[in-house]
């Protein structure tokens, strides 16, 4: 398995990031992606994958921080893409449910980074919450751009949209939470553009919720996923292992 999707850099982590990955090895996890929320934080995540041979990680702006950048912001963001282990931008996107940037500047920061990612031919991974008709028509106008929709809790709509564009589509621990409604979209995603992740910390898949998520659990979303796509769990844990090395290029 693979987690393509997580925070090694949060507090919640801090002093205990080598036990983490030993329980994920453990669990048979073979990579994980840790992913920046902003440019102090990419330089933080960077430090992560230095220290470990199975962790990678990204430098981008947070649609939460995109009001705080200031003048020579993507000269910065160049530079840390040129890190050895920083393998995509991200997390880039949208997000109108909390609104800590304006939603013009948002949209703004967001064009930016997707222009950057079809510039360099690096991938981008997006957060989008409750902004789908955006976040749709980005996509579709990000020509040249490839990128995977994380946490994926939208409707039919943005699902195609990132299909027809070839982009990947990664599920999270939302998808255990009995709540969850949308197992026919989890099947709708072809083999090779699906992805698994945790955004550990966050949104720990049962029947761990309420603790602390970490990367050893994405084996629940792989369950999970596997139930929905009437699949064993160990041909989709393969499967997303390998779209993530595709994705992020860790073969290259």
């Amino acid at each position: 398995m693979f987690d393509s999707h997580c925070h090694l850099t949060d507090e919640r982590f801090s002093g205990e990031v080598d036990q983490v990955l030993a329980r994920a090895r453990a669990g048979g996890v073979n990579g994980v992606v840790t992913i920046a929320s902003g440019l102090d934080d990419a330089v933080a995540a960077s430090i992560v994958a230095d220290a470990q041979p199975d962790v990678w990680c990204t430098a981008g702006v947070h649609p939460h921080a995109a009001a705080q950048q200031q003048d020579g912001w993507m000269d910065r963001l160049r530079d840390l893409l040129d890190h050895a282990r920083c393998v995509a931008i991200g997390e880039a996107g949208l997000d109108y449910f909390y609104e800590n940037s304006p939603r013009a500047v948002q949209r703004a920061v967001f064009e930016r980074q997707l222009e950057l990612a079809a510039e360099l031919g690096l991938p981008i991974v997006v957060h989008s919450r409750d902004a789908e008709a955006d976040t749709i028509a980005m996509v579709r106008a990000a020509l040249g751009a490839r990128g995977v929709l994380h946490c994926f809790d939208a409707g039919p709509a943005l699902l195609d949209a990132a299909l027809e564009s070839g982009w990947y589509v990664s599920f999270a621990g939302l998808i255990t939470f009995k709540r969850y409604e949308r197992g026919d979209l989890v099947a709708a995603v072809p083999d090779e553009q699906l992805l698994v992740e945790t955004d550990s910390p966050y949104l720990a898949p049962v029947p761990h919720r309420g603790k602390r998520n970490e990367p050893a659990w994405v084996a629940q979303v792989v369950e999970r996923a596997a139930a929905f796509r009437g699949q064993a769990p160990a041909a989709v844990g393969e499967q997303t292992e390998r779209n993530a090395r595709a994705f992020y290029a860790l073969d290259a």
